[in-house]
């Protein structure tokens, strides 16, 4: 084994454990959004517009990520971004009402995206050299990172640990463990010659078609997420704990199926794997549409999330494998997908208030649909560099 393979391989580890910490940022946040609510004093309404702003301030913040890149080089530049991440999950639980709490989470927003953004672009780059598939088991890291975070979110709620107290703590502790890790990755310097990128330019043509892609996935992940629960108390009468168990069903198999992905696309390409990915999830959609029980229902919705999982690491993967600028590439498809997690869960609510949730997850299944028929603009997304270039660490 060669220096270089071993850099390159010891590099993809630290950058899962990167996408590990991200992720447990997140989980530890959205277990204590009731906290967060009831320390700033806002209503629902006012908390449905507090969350709008960490999608404002990562669509923002996102095509700055590859001029810092450029400017420290990919490791200190990532080092620096997780720890701006991770550190801001103090700030919401500080914000003492409404205007503060969206400044505080758009804060948040911004420093998830430049991060987000950042990691990716290293995992493709990594994945280049590697010349096999990694962004789906990447992205299976984050979901455990999210599953890890929540699960220590739940203990601290219900020991009645104020969240300022957990958030601190959580920050410094991810903090700590992101340094430590960013230390094994590539450390990647552009040529001297090398124009910085812009710090805000639209992005490719062929982003904005992979990003299309990526929010039919993000979409169904939105709509299923917030919703699953509640499809199965009103419409099938369940009861409150196996109604959560649909969400939690959900989580998992998507979790399961980005974790087990990259072995699947290694083997039939990222357009087979996703047209495959289409029917699975169209199935569970058409499922959970004609459920007669809660069962059904849930097996549908664990479609959906296998479906799904593999849908947007690839549709990063392809982004970066597009194009001189792969980190303005991914923050174009990233705020594509960040903006459809956003508007999902409404429009979701919209149609059930219009007709009822059933509609709506036609709706849904319509789009799991178009990843059959939209499959093919992931092409690009297979690593295929004949070699590898050489390791600066």
């Amino acid at each position: 084994m060669t220096e270089d393979t071993t850099l390159v391989k010891r590099s993809r580890y630290a950058v899962a454990a990167v996408f590990c910490v991200h992720g447990s940022v997140t989980g530890s946040f959205a277990t204590r959004v009731p906290w967060i609510q009831e320390h700033a004093g806002v209503s629902a309404g006012q908390l449905g517009l507090a969350l709008a702003f960490p999608a404002l301030g990562a669509a923002l913040m996102m095509p700055l990520a590859a001029r810092v890149s450029h400017r420290f080089g990919t490791r200190t530049a990532l080092r620096g971004l997780l720890a701006l991440w991770t550190l801001a999950l103090i700030l919401p639980s500080l914000a003492p009402g409404l205007l503060t709490l969206c400044a505080a989470l758009l804060v948040y927003g911004g420093t998830a995206g430049m991060a987000d953004v950042a990691m990716n672009a290293l995992g493709i780059e990594i994945e280049h050299r590697l010349k096999r598939s990694i962004m789906s088991g990447l992205h299976g890291l984050w979901s455990v990172g999210a599953l890890l975070g929540s699960a220590v979110g739940t203990v601290a709620a219900h020991l009645g640990l104020s969240a300022q107290i957990h958030h601190a703590v959580a920050a410094v502790v991810l903090t700590i463990i992101g340094a430590v890790v960013c230390q094994f990755v590539l450390n990647i310097h552009p040529e001297e010659d090398e124009e910085p990128p812009a710090r805000f330019a639209l992005p490719p043509k062929s982003a904005l078609l992979i990003g299309a892609v990526g929010f039919c996935a993000v979409f169904a992940e939105g709509a299923s997420l917030d919703w699953s629960a509640v499809y199965l108390r009103d419409i099938l009468d369940s009861s409150a704990g196996v109604a959560a168990g649909a969400t939690t069903g959900f989580a998992l198999t998507m979790a399961i199926a980005r974790i087990t992905g990259d072995a699947v696309v290694d083997r039939f390409g990222a357009v087979r794997t996703v047209r495959f990915s289409g029917v699975i999830a169209t199935l569970g959609g058409l499922l959970v549409v004609v459920s007669p029980t809660a069962v059904v229902a849930m097996v549908g919705f664990g479609l959906i999330g296998v479906g799904i999982a593999v849908v947007v690491p690839l549709a990063f993967a392809a982004a970066g494998h597009t194009g001189p600028n792969p980190s303005q590439a991914i923050a174009g498809v990233a705020t594509i997908t960040y903006a459809s997690g956003l508007v999902a869960p409404s429009i979701i609510g919209g149609i059930a208030q219009a007709s009822n949730l059933t509609m709506s997850f036609i709706v849904v299944t319509a789009l799991a649909a178009g990843l059959i028929v939209f499959a093919r603009v992931l092409a690009t997304g297979r690593p295929t560099r004949a070699g590898a270039e050489p390791v600066q660490s």
